[in-house]
């Protein structure tokens, strides 16, 4: 398995972040995270701060580039 860690930005849909990355909240809370895992971008998401794909019913388009 690659080690690289990485966050990739996907066209209308969630953050994909990958690697031993941890997520915490804004008091410093670990949430239990993966090797891979989806975030929430569009705001709509019952499992915030992950992705439940809710992102399709809510039509949330953002195709960001660097």
């Amino acid at each position: 398995m690659n080690d690289k860690l990485q966050i990739k930005v996907n066209d209308n849909g969630p953050l994909l972040v990958s690697g031993d990355i941890e997520l915490v909240d804004a008091e410093g809370n670990a949430y239990t995270t993966k090797r891979i895992y989806s975030l929430c971008r569009c705001g709509h998401s019952s499992t915030k701060p992950y992705c439940d794909g809710t992102h399709k019913k809510a039509g949330f388009e953002s195709k960001p580039r660097v």
